[in-house]
């Protein structure tokens, strides 16, 4: 690869790096051919850009976003990377990704080297679990709409019914 190519790659991560804080490493060494394909397919299909990059490019290319970075380099940047890029309003989908693809084909890996969620850092396999359950910022905002409306429906919804208590009572003695 020159250096011109190298640069190239650099230039791009970054610009990845710094438009989206949200993005995954994963060590997917020891899967074959064939399952690194499948899991590109899935990522495509989620909507997850999955891409193989050298550790020293990615190091370069963090070093030009505005975040500390600095405890990556020791332990997610070694031996065999992979970085999952996804959307702002989608940071959990490449755990439940990963999740789920080490669950249908049985496999213990990609094993999760370190996430970035909105620049927040977690180290480490055991927070797989925990990124997954994340919620969208879109998922947040309607559930704080929903409990914001629920009194006011309540309330609504009493005097409604209450209205046509009262008003069959006062048909049936009208009746009578």
């Amino acid at each position: 690869m020159t250096r011109e190519e190298k640069a190239k790659i650099i230039e791009e991560l970054s610009g990845k790096f710094k438009s989206s804080g949200n993005f995954y490493f994963t060590d997917a060494a020891g899967m074959t051919v064939a399952e690194v394909n499948d899991l590109r397919r899935k990522c495509f299909e989620s909507g997850v850009e999955y891409r193989v990059i050298k550790n020293t490019l990615i190091k370069k290319a963090l070093e030009t976003v505005d975040a500390d970075f600095s405890s990556l380099n020791e332990e997610v940047l070694t031996g065999f990377s992979g970085v999952m890029f996804t959307g702002e309003d989608s940071a959990n989908v490449p755990a439940k990704l990963i999740k789920k693809f080490k669950k249908d084909d049985k496999l213990d890996r990609p094993k999760l080297k370190g996430a970035s969620i909105e620049y927040d850092l977690f180290i480490g396999e055991e927070h797989l679990n925990t990124l997954a359950d994340l919620k969208s910022k879109n998922e947040l905002i309607g559930e704080v709409i929903g409990l914001l409306q629920s009194p006011a429906k309540n309330v609504i919804s009493s005097l409604q019914s209450g209205g046509q208590t009262l008003s069959g009572l006062l048909q049936t003695l009208s009746e009578r």
